[in-house]
């Protein structure tokens, strides 16, 4: 399976750049969740979904040397990148390269497990966290960051061509074999995996022109509209409609950008 076919905004340069962008705008947030859980030193905690790493090396300086972090990603490119990391810092993490069915883990080995955007991906995200509960201690965490829905996708003032773009991406997921709102589902799975659900919230965002909020958007635009276009989800022209408006209301102070509803939900078996 090539790269491009494995993540759909790809995994090169532009790809970091953008990811590096993202944890930035999300990494109080997942301290957040982290702290809730009570992730700790001496730990072992499954990065599921690791990419590049960046949540890795947070989670490594958590645990510590007496701990370890497992950071499993399919993408060959990322795992080599987080290779380098645990090699440059000398942090306790062991990179993973695999797919998420393939992933083998000792039964009760883990203390904890973090994934933000990595079920959303999978067609039987049910069937992972199934392997995953297994492999938890009794009173083991999931702290799981995902979409709960994405068709609150939306910028004020409305512009025709952005917001038939970002249709469009809707589109494209809704047709795919995964669930783009899975975090709506996970406390049903929760529960079907009778673990105990003991935090849940909403994680909104309103971005403004200028701001890191907003970056993080506009970069995943930049990114995923000429995908779009690859895939007959939109034209050429329509891509770069879109991004016109997206420069236009970039010049006005009063713009906002309501970004996809994200939750956070933190289980415990």
């Amino acid at each position: 399976m090539s790269e491009y076919n494995e993540y759909i905004l790809g995994t090169d340069k532009e790809e970091l750049s953008r990811l590096e962008i993202q944890h930035k705008v999300w990494l109080s947030e997942a301290k957040h969740g982290w702290n809730l859980a009570g992730f700790k030193s001496g730990q072992t905690i499954l990065d599921l979904g690791c990419g590049p790493g960046y949540c890795t090396m947070e989670l490594a300086k958590i645990v510590g040397t007496s701990g370890k972090i497992i950071g499993v990603d399919r993408s060959e490119g990322f795992i080599h990148y987080l290779q380098n990391i645990q090699k440059s810092h000398q942090l306790s993490i062991e990179p993973c390269l695999t797919d998420f069915d393939d992933l083998t883990l000792e039964e009760e080995s883990l203390d904890g497990m973090y994934s933000r955007w990595a079920l959303a991906w999978t067609p039987n995200p049910k069937a992972i966290l199934k392997n995953i509960q297994n492999a938890l201690k009794p009173k083991g965490k999931m702290v799981i960051h995902e979409y709960y829905n994405f068709s609150t996708h939306q910028t004020h003032p409305e512009k025709p061509a952005l917001k038939k773009a970002i249709g469009a991406a809707l589109k494209s997921f809704n047709e795919s074999d995964c669930e783009i709102n899975i975090g709506s589902l996970i406390p049903g799975y929760v529960k079907e995996l009778n673990m105990k659900m003991t935090h849940i919230r909403l994680m909104p965002k309103l971005a403004t022109p200028g701001s890191m909020d907003w970056e993080w958007p506009k970069t995943w635009y930049q990114s995923y509209f000429p995908r779009l276009v690859e895939m007959g989800y939109l034209s050429t022209e329509d891509m770069n409609e879109a991004f016109a408006d997206l420069e236009a209301i970039e010049q006005k102070p009063y713009t906002t950008l309501c970004c996809p509803m994200m939750v956070e939900v933190i289980a415990e078996k």
